[in-house]
This record gives structure tokens, C-alpha cells and sequence, in this order.
């Protein structure tokens, strides 16, 4: 079919542009030129495309003056039109722009109100975290009579450790710049009012486009999605925010409930809380009172809030304090493992020398010679020597008025004024002095009275159980 189609305009051309042939005779000779169809269709267009230029031009130039009229109105025109749709959209773009600077002005005031209380929340759990990790080794310990493994004794002991050392060093200054300020004296007979999301924004947007003579688009910006999104994700930080103060609230309790157990525990033992509490601060303390309802947070409008954060701060500061004593109560036993036995406990007996009613002031653990005696908290080394019937003996003294004996050593490790840590080796178990056979002989004193150490290794046993 293309074929025919070919041949068809082939046979149309030949018969439309007949080959022609041009004679010129010139001093008796003569030339001719030949033009075939090809050639003489080629001419062809080219003359129409040249008369349809030469046709067009002298239109454009005998009427230039009305074409180019036309097209200058034709242009003011558009650009009047432009103009005032210009104008619109720029009125538009100011009431949108005011619309969305008040609304991101609330939601980044809320969103940066989150981002300190969780700042400051995350600070003072940090705190609370590093006494319960510790308070949870101490729990891991469970010390008994007649003993538990050396390994898990260290392990409490190096957790203890670390957890005070965080606590110390990193976590002291968890609270962000809580100053008071003064109150702005206020009638009697105010009523305290507090507006509402929904109030503070209708307020904002308001300002925005009501300012000026209101305008019928200002109706449109309320109802643009965009602005919608940006409103429901305000109120949904505005909730996550709230969460905070009852996290911190939760918290409260948890840290108060924590200062219940140490000072139930401290009691069991014989201490007293607010003695040892007194004795942490080697400084005194004083100052005017300021009530709670005049702090301030920098960044936290919420009153709630800060008087939560307020009260779980004084309770973790008041936790540090009673810890940082705790941890100097010996609640554990210097030898740990099952090749250890109590071989005598603390009160009357038959004397084994002089079988005579006697009073013993401490516990006895037999095991094998040469087995490592540890500290069984943290304290400074007072005596390491010979001394009387307790043979080659280690008192070290706690702090808070609490001092350890280990007695009847084979050899001793530390010497008299060297700092030890709960479960730093301090001598090796024997049978100097008055002794039967190898044990070591432990004490534990509160003041200038000697106390039943079973009762602190109990205590530790049960600690948060």
C-alpha cells in the first residue's frame, strides 16, 4: 500500500512538472539545460515559501501602527489585571504570614516548654536512677550468716561504688536555675484566671488579622488545613507536656518511698536518720525562706510543674544526703562462700579458754587458712596490728560514728590510715592472739557501744526486698 501511495505521487508529480528543456543559442552555438520534475518542484516551493514572506512583510509593514496599538492595549491590559491580583495576593500573603508566625510562636513556646521540662525531668531521674542502680546491687547482695559467694560480694561492692561515684560527680547539678522572684502584689478580691489553649490562640490570630479592617479572607485562614495540622499538633505537645509534671509526680513517690526503706533500715540497726543526715554536711546551712509559689523556672510558665519538679528535687537531695551515709553502714560480711561457717555469735557464752559465762562481742567465721577478710564498707583504716587477745587485728572507721573490727588475722593487707572501699582486702583469715583455730573475729561499733553485727548483715540481706 505504501508503494502505491509512492507511485501515485511520483506520477503526480511528473504530470504536474513534465520534464523540460531550455535552448539558448549563443555565436552560433547552442546550449540546453534540462529540468526534471524533482528540480522544478523544488523551484516551486521555494518561490511560494520567498511570495508568502514577501506577502507577509509588506502586511506587517503597512499595518504596524494597529498591530503594535493592539498589542500596548492588549498589554495594559494584562498588567492591570496583574497588578490588582499582585495587590490580593500580597494582602493574602500578609494575613497567612501573620497567621502563621502567632501560630508557630505558640507551638515552639510549647514545644520549647516540653523540651526543658524533659530536659530537667530526664536530669532528675538521672539522679534517682544512679541510687536505685546502686540500692539494686546492695538488693543483688542478700549477705547471709553464713555467707554467699566472693563474686557477688564484689560485684554489689564495685556497683555500690560506681552508682555513689555517679551520683557524686555528675548528677548534683541536675536542676536548671530554679530562682525565686518577687510576686507582683495582687488585690484580695482577684480571682485567679487561666486561659485556655483554644482562648490564647483565638487571641493571637485576632491580634493578627482583626487589627486592620477585617477582611473576608481572614475567615478562609482558619479553615486552611495547614493551619489546622499546626493547631492539633500544639494541643498534642501541650498534653505530652502535661504528662511531664505527673512523671515527675510518679517519680516523687518513688524517691520518697526510697528514703522510707534506708531510714527503716538505718533504724534496725540502731541508727538514727537525722543524725547521720546532719553529720553528711560538714558545713552549716541557713537562709532566708522562700515558699515554693515563688519559683521559678527559666523557660516553664506552668506552676504546676515547677512546684512538682520543686518537691522531687528537695526529695532527691534529701536521698543523696541519707545515702551518701547509707553507704557507709556495713551491712555485709567479710568473708563470703560456702567453705565459711559462723562458728559463734554475738552475746553470752561459755568462754572456750576459761569455760566460764562470758559476753561475746561480736561473730566468729571459721574457714580456711590464709582465705581473704574484706572491708564490708567503704571507711579509713584506724589500727592494723597486734592487739591484746584479738591477735593481728584491722579496725576501720566508717564515718557517722561507726567503726569495724576484723580480729585474729594470719596477716594483714592495709596499713593504719589507708582508705578502703566495701570489699577491698584487708588481711588474711587466722588464729592469732586468743583463738582456737582459724576464723575471723568481727565487730561492729555504733559510737563508743558495740552492736550485734548479725543485725546489720540481716538488714543488708533485706535491703528493698
Amino acid at each position: 500500500m505504501a508503494e502505491t501511495l509512492i507511485e501515485r505521487v511520483w506520477a503526480w508529480l511528473h504530470a504536474t512538472f513534465p520534464e523540460r528543456q531550455v535552448y539558448i543559442r549563443s555565436d552560433g552555438r547552442v546550449q540546453f539545460f534540462t529540468f526534471g520534475p524533482t528540480l522544478q518542484a523544488t523551484l516551486a516551493g521555494l518561490s511560494l515559501i520567498f511570495l508568502g514572506w514577501v506577502a507577509f512583510a509588506s502586511v506587517n509593514v503597512i499595518f504596524k501602527d494597529r498591530i503594535i496599538a493592539a498589542k500596548d492595549h492588549r498589554y495594559q491590559q494584562m498588567q492591570s489585571t496583574y497588578e490588582n491580583r499582585l495587590a490580593d495576593l500580597q494582602v493574602s500573603w500578609d494575613e497567612l504570614n501573620g497567621a502563621l508566625v502567632s501560630a508557630e510562636d505558640t507551638f515552639k513556646s510549647t514545644a520549647d516548654q516540653l523540651e526543658i521540662k524533659q530536659r530537667t525531668v530526664a536530669k532528675l531521674l538521672s539522679r534517682k536512677d544512679a541510687v536505685d542502680h546502686t540500692l539494686a546491687g546492695l538488693q543483688g547482695m542478700k549477705p547471709t550468716l553464713t555467707g554467699s559467694s566472693d563474686d557477688d560480694t564484689s560485684a554489689a561492692a564495685q556497683g555500690a561504688d560506681s552508682g555513689a561515684a555517679v551520683d557524686q560527680d555528675g548528677s548534683g547539678d541536675s536542676e536548671i536555675g530554679v530562682m525565686p522572684e518577687s510576686a507582683a502584689p495582687q488585690p484580695r478580691t482577684a480571682k485567679p484566671t487561666k486561659a485556655s489553649f483554644l482562648d490564647d490562640a483565638v487571641g493571637r490570630l485576632a491580634a493578627a488579622f482583626f487589627a486592620r479592617k477585617p477582611k473576608p479572607a481572614s475567615h478562609v485562614v482558619s479553615n486552611l488545613p495547614a493551619f489546622r495540622e499546626l493547631a492539633e499538633q500544639t494541643s498534642r505537645v501541650k498534653r505530652m507536656s502535661q504528662v511531664e509534671t505527673s512523671l515527675l509526680v510518679s517519680a516523687d513517690r518513688q524517691i520518697t518511698g526510697n528514703i522510707d526503706e534506708i531510714e527503716t533500715i538505718l533504724r534496725r540497726v540502731g541508727i538514727k536518720p537525722d543524725r547521720m543526715e546532719e553529720q553528711v554536711s560538714e558545713e552549716g546551712v541557713g537562709g532566708p525562706f522562700v515558699p515554693i509559689s515563688a519559683l521559678r523556672i527559666d523557660g516553664i510558665t506552668d506552676n504546676g510543674f515547677t512546684r512538682a519538679f520543686a518537691e522531687a528535687s528537695a526529695h532527691v537531695k534529701e536521698l543523696d544526703t541519707l545515702f551518701t551515709a547509707f553507704r557507709h553502714v556495713p551491712l555485709t560480711t567479710p568473708v563470703h562462700g560456702p567453705e565459711y561457717e559462723l562458728t559463734s555469735d554475738f552475746g553470752p557464752r561459755i568462754d572456750p579458754f576459761t569455760h566460764h559465762l562470758g559476753f561475746h562481742p561480736g561473730l566468729d567465721f571459721g574457714g580456711p587458712w590464709g582465705a581473704t577478710i574484706r572491708a564490708t564498707a567503704p571507711g579509713t583504716v584506724v589500727w592494723a596490728g597486734a592487739r591484746g587477745g584479738y591477735g593481728n587485728m584491722v579496725e576501720i572507721d566508717h564515718g557517722f560514728g561507726i567503726r569495724t573490727r576484723y580480729g585474729h588475722m594470719s596477716s594483714i593487707l592495709v596499713q593504719a590510715g589507708a582508705r578502703v572501699q566495701k570489699g577491698t582486702p584487708i588481711g588474711r583469715l587466722g588464729s592469732t592472739g586468743r583463738s582456737t583455730g582459724p576464723h575471723v573475729h568481727y565487730e561492729v561499733w555504733l559510737g563508743d557501744v558495740v552492736r550485734d553485727p548479725s543485725k546489720f548483715i540481716e538488714a543488708g540481706r533485706n535491703v528493698l526486698k
